[in-house]
């Protein structure tokens, strides 16, 4: 098994971007560590935590805390993270190909139904005219990186509008919405507790769901080092039990209604809007519910077309295959 230090992990995401669970061990009291955002999406992770299900699958988990997805996935190829949740980029995939890591399950998900992320356009565009996506023909799109999730999902929805776009990178989620509300860029699209508030206040203007593009989109995933998914398999059963007892108990309360929604907002808020008071905080958790597959489940034909699409598009190597990219063994799978 090739082990990678920061470095060259680092150098590997640098290459990229230019081009059914087991019972739990209750009494092992396993050290790891998981790596998180401070997004609602993240929350069953730290349910599990604060109700005990990690304890009880023998798990002492602590969390280290991460500002993007793209340092989230250099840690746990280096060893410094045990497990974690995060979209495909091209980045993961050749972090995949070299060996360095494994997709072991699925998180959050576009589900027809349930709020999910929105397509967005500027208000200086939109008050020029661009009233639709397909109006967005030849204009800016705003993406972290070419090869992130932001740009596989404006691909996928020019593609069906027939339309072209001019992909602009700006890295960071921040720096994207301060050029959307300047005008420099035209379309974007972003998680409903970003694109709601913001589109009350004018800033731009919600004009499509992304699950109407891209249904059944298997947004993030839970993943680990491929050295943990090929050698300690009771130990990554034991996360997933862990885990998926959390999401059981978030989409309880936050999606199906048989369970207190407030008691929930009350658990997320020690992790997520923290700098907010309570009563400000809640609208923005609960705006950035959506659905969390239970058990862990992944849609695995959704993440062989994101596959497909990155190496369509030259941003991976056309012959990694998505056994190389996913270990199946862990989780049910759908499609594929």
């Amino acid at each position: 098994m090739t082990k990678f230090n920061r470095r060259q992990t680092l150098g590997l995401i640098g290459a990229a971007t230019a081009a059914g669970l087991s019972a739990p061990a209750l009494a092992s009291n396993r050290k790891i560590k998981v790596g998180a955002l401070r997004f609602t999406s993240h929350s069953g992770s730290f349910i599990a935590f604060e109700r005990g299900y990690f304890a009880d699958a023998g798990l002492d988990v602590e969390f280290q805390f991460f500002q993007a997805a793209q340092p989230m996935a250099v840690a746990i190829a280096s060893g410094d993270v045990d497990y974690a949740v995060t979209a495909i980029s091209g980045g993961l995939i050749s972090l995949a190909d070299k060996g360095a890591i494994k997709v072991i399950g699925g998180a959050l998900s576009e589900e027809k139904g349930i709020d999910g992320q929105k397509f967005l356009i500027s208000d200086a565009a939109y008050q020029a005219g661009t009233k639709s996506l397909k109006d967005l023909d030849g204009k800016k799109y705003a993406v972290t990186q070419a090869g992130s999730s932001f740009h596989y999902m404006g691909a996928k929805m020019a593609e069906k509008e027939g339309i072209s776009l001019s992909f602009t990178p700006l890295q960071k989620v921040g720096a994207i919405i301060g050029a959307m509300k300047s005008g420099q860029v035209d379309g974007w699209s972003i998680v409903p507790h970003i694109a709601k508030p913001l589109a009350k206040a004018g800033a731009w203007h919600i004009v499509g769901d992304v699950s109407d593009y891209l249904p059944d989109y298997q947004v993030t995933t839970v993943f680990t080092s491929a050295d943990n998914a090929a050698n300690e398999k009771a130990l990554t059963k034991d996360f997933l039990s862990g885990f998926s007892r959390g999401v059981d108990d978030y989409a309880a309360a936050m999606i199906d209604g048989t369970a207190s929604q407030d008691e929930m907002i009350d658990l997320i808020h020690k992790y997520v809007y923290t700098d907010r008071p309570r009563e400000k905080a809640a609208p923005s958790i609960i705006n950035g519910t959506m659905r969390l597959n239970k058990g862990a489940a992944l849609n695995l034909a959704s993440v062989q077309d994101q596959l497909s699409w990155f190496q369509s598009e030259g941003l991976v190597d056309k012959d990694i295959t998505i056994d190389q990219l996913v270990d199946t063994s862990y989780v049910e799978t759908i499609g594929g």
